[in-house]
């Protein structure tokens, strides 16, 4: 038990708490297992509907297989927990809370499969979770597509590369312990993780099964590694923030206070001045420096939108504001570069945004609020946002959707989207209560921590969200807005790009000249053009067929041609030559037609494509004289720096060094010696 009974201040002082409590640490199922008489917390009536659903399935009782027991237990906690981790808006991917999700998830089906249980089973259990637990827990049903959807899809993709990557690992297991070896290399641990999704600690359960274990600090550098070669390499403003007077100050000054909302510039006072994290009294022309000031017009970079820029003015000095981001503290980091005179710490100045720029930005960001209500309009309630990009140029949203919007989906949300926009709404902001937010219908960003207090955004009857941004003053000021582009960028993610205003008019003009430029090659109007280019796919096609048939006469010709050239080694009939063919299917229907004619014997063909090596070998019957393609070919492979694989009867490869293609077809004889003598 712990007894809370002091706070303890930096000097070590105690002084006693108002509110004094014991923590027992005890917890309900553990109030409940005492309460219920039984041995454990899975034994109580928050598990055992689970675990009898989950054996149920598996066509097996509980407690009679200790082995079982501990895989229906497993099951049981994993997906509740699953459940309640999606309610929150946890979405899986691979990183933070997101990639613990997935992990037991996964680990979860894994265990399923060691029951016998192979069909998609994660939404019969989520359904035993939220009967008995959604009276307690509201959002288990208020959130219940977002749940159904994530379970489906992530089951799916994971049952999809489980039973390969067990394969594989099965197959390193065996050259293991064939090698007398206890211990998978990083490397091989984090091409499972990489390839097929299989968590290192799914990997490491599974070794562990038959007392072997992974080399986690090898699998740690490879994860390492390949973090610094995906990351992103901007460091704007790195070494600025990591500077501890720079921090210290920050911590003094606190929250700066936002003006923007109701004007574009205003009076402020220089609180501080840093040049390289250092602080300074003053910074002159060319100087690149922080400023902190007692309040300002600048929005900084949140919640999607991108920081203000514009200018700080004196009677002797002007700075370009470059950007501005906000510390832990609240405070403002005005990112500037001082162009003319110079700045003095503690001296006033005339602080004024870039009111074009903010228009622009103000312009997408509304247009964002509208576009997520139409999204929620056309495809359901399930849309939530996942992301959002605000710019001067564009708009990019990100939503929970688990496939591709057609065209008449994308047309009809871009409908309403400038319905709203002709309808000249007002757009009103309102700080209120997180609960009358709520109470009010606002829509709020999903699994997104709010304070007690927040901004709510209203645009007519159209559109209420919660959003801290910058808007224009009714939905006219928009202007047009046009959807760019629609795709997946994740399992049950899609994203939009989107213009507005004076950007989609310069865009439709770029589609404009590019028509009339289509048009004046194609010699034709501009409304002609649909018929006239289906006329040249057309022709195309016709001519692409003729090549094809022209290609196979020349390819049945230069085989016809290649069968003079088979020698016999060992015994074994071979055929080694490079040819000349486009590309990897060419070269596997030349082999195949060689195969037809040299019933008995081993093919072996080479080409060069787009610069690179194409490798086929064939083994015609399977297993002549003890031979494996795939593993000739690995050989021959290796000569121009690639590598390759295949059946017994028939693989194929890359290589990297055309150059080298000649050496490796004469090397041919050589490496089948090799084999024919083991």
């Amino acid at each position: 038990m712990v007894f809370m009974q002091y706070n303890r201040d930096e000097a070590g002082v105690l002084t006693p708490l108002p509110k004094q409590n014991i923590d027992t640490g005890m917890g309900l199922e553990r109030i409940a297992s005492v309460m219920q008489g039984v041995e454990t917390n899975f034994d109580t009536d928050l598990f055992r509907p689970i675990i009898d659903h989950v054996a149920s399935l598996a066509g097996i009782r509980y407690k009679e297989n200790p082995k079982n027991d501990k895989a229906l237990k497993v099951v049981a906690d994993h997906v509740r927990a699953v459940s309640f981790m999606l309610a929150d808006g946890i979405r899986p991917n691979n990183e933070g809370r997101g990639y613990v999700l997935r992990r037991i998830l996964r680990r979860a089906v894994r265990y399923a499969k060691l029951l016998g249980i192979d069909k998609p089973f994660l939404e019969s259990v989520f359904r035993i979770v939220q009967r008995d637990y959604a009276q307690a827990y509201p959002e288990l049903t208020e959130n219940e597509n977002f749940i159904l959807n994530h379970l489906s899809l992530e089951e799916k993709n994971f049952q999809a590369t489980l039973e390969q990557g067990t394969q594989l690992l099965q197959e390193k297991v065996k050259n293991l312990i064939k090698q007398g070896e206890t211990i998978l290399t990083g490397p091989d641990a984090f091409y499972l993780y990489e390839t097929y999704g299989f968590p290192v600690e799914l990997t490491e359960e599974m070794l562990e099964e038959q007392g072997l274990s992974v080399d986690m600090i090898a699998f740690q550098t490879a994860v390492e590694e390949h973090r610094l070669l995906a990351k992103d390499q901007s460091q704007q403003m790195r070494a600025v923030v990591e500077s501890p007077s720079l921090m210290g100050k920050a911590k003094l000054l606190g929250v700066t206070p936002f003006v923007g909302y109701e004007q574009v510039s205003a009076t402020a006072r220089i609180e501080g001045l840093f040049v390289d994290g250092e602080e300074t009294q003053d910074a002159g022309e060319g100087e690149e420096v922080v400023v902190f000031l007692s309040d300002t017009p600048f929005y900084a970079e949140s919640g999607g939108q991108v920081s203000d820029v514009g200018v700080l003015k004196t009677p002797r000095a002007e700075a370009r504001v470059l950007e501005v981001k906000k510390g832990v503290t609240g405070t403002l980091y005005h990112r500037v570069q001082v162009m003319t005179g110079v700045l003095h710490a503690g001296e006033t100045v005339e602080a004024e945004i870039n009111g074009s720029a903010r228009l622009a930005i103000s312009r997408h960001h509304s247009a964002t609020h509208l576009l997520q209500t139409a999204l929620r309009t056309v495809l359901g309630e399930h849309v939530q946002q996942a992301g959002s990009l605000v710019t001067t140029e564009r708009l990019r949203f990100d939503f929970t959707h688990f496939s591709p919007m057609t065209s008449d989906g994308l047309r009809a949300v871009e409908g309403l989207i400038n319905e709203a926009v002709l309808k000249n709404m007002p757009i009103q902001s309102t700080e209120m209560s997180l609960k009358e937010a709520k109470f009010s219908g606002a829509t709020a960003l999903f699994g997104e921590k709010y304070g007690d207090n927040v901004r709510v955004v209203r645009m007519g009857l159209f559109s209420q969200e919660l959003c801290g941004g910058t808007h224009v003053k009714d939905t006219g000021e928009i202007g047009l807005v046009k959807i760019l582009s629609e795709g997946g960028i994740g399992a049950g993610l899609r994203r939009i790009e989107a213009v507005a205003g004076l950007e989609a008019l310069a865009y439709l003009r770029s589609l404009d000249e590019q028509v009339i430029e289509v048009a004046q090659i194609l010699k034709a109007q501009p409304s002609e053009l649909g018929k006239r280019v289906n006329g040249l796919v057309a022709q195309v096609k016709d001519l692409e067929r003729e090549i094809g048939q022209l290609q196979a006469k020349l390819g049945k010709n230069e085989a016809e041609g290649l069968l003079k050239r088979v020698k016999e080694i060992e015994g074994v009939q071979v055929l080694a030559a490079q040819v000349h063919v486009s590309d990897m299917e060419g070269l596997r229907q030349m082999a195949d037609l060689l195969r037809a004619k040299l019933k008995n014997g081993v093919i072996v063909l080479g080409a060069v494509s787009e610069g690179k090596v194409n490798l086929v070998t064939v083994v015609s019957p399977t297993g002549l004289s003890g031979l494996h393609a795939g593993q000739i070919i690995k050989e021959v492979a290796k000569i121009t720096g690639g590598s390759g694989g295949g059946r017994p009867d028939m693989a194929q490869a890359g290589g990297k060094d055309p150059s080298k293609l000649g050496e490796a077809i004469d090397r041919v004889p050589t490496i089948l010696r090799g084999f024919l003598k083991k």
